[in-house]
């Protein structure tokens, strides 16, 4: 009796682990597809040797950001957007850093916590979006232009 019970364990376990994978790749089809699509398209504009980061940004527009090296071996990024196909590319160093996002933020306000901050794009404009909670908890959102470093808009209180 013992051994069955453990057979049906084992089984149960494999079932369970078996359906978690195919619920996992299912939910993940549509972010590499997305990516595949994004990397297509960024190569008419720039060749890539690598990708390093690719996410999503949803603002007014969806975007598809792509990190990655070009053929000289130089850091770049590049913002596909959905709708508008207006691929736009920049060389990693022309603009802000993380670090420098975050700095630039912290001369200004007074984060109680970092959440995120990643590259996005509204109008044409790229950008970093730092989401952070203020010290009253509340969640804010900060947006920096990309290369100049310029506040553009911030949400805040939420």
């Amino acid at each position: 009796m013992k051994k069955w019970i453990i057979i049906g364990a084992c089984l149960l376990l494999a079932v369970v682990i078996g359906v978690s994978i195919k619920v996992y790749h299912s939910a993940m089809e549509p972010l590499i597809t997305a990516e595949e699509r994004a990397v297509q398209a960024a190569e008419k504009k720039v060749p890539l040797k690598s990708v390093e980061d690719f996410h999503v940004y949803n603002g007014q527009e969806t975007v598809n950001v792509i990190e990655g090296k070009n053929n000289k071996g130089e850091e770049i990024i590049v913002w596909v957007p959905e709708k508008s196909k207006k691929v736009i590319v920049r060389k990693a160093k022309s603009g802000l850093t993380k670090e420098e996002a975050i700095q630039t933020l912290n001369k200004e306000k007074n984060p109680q916590k970092i959440i995120s901050v990643r590259l996005g794009m509204e109008q044409n404009i790229p950008l970093w979006e730092i989401y952070y909670r203020s010290d009253n908890n509340l969640i804010n959102y900060y947006y920096l232009h990309f290369e100049t470093g310029e506040w553009l808009k911030e949400i805040e209180n939420l």
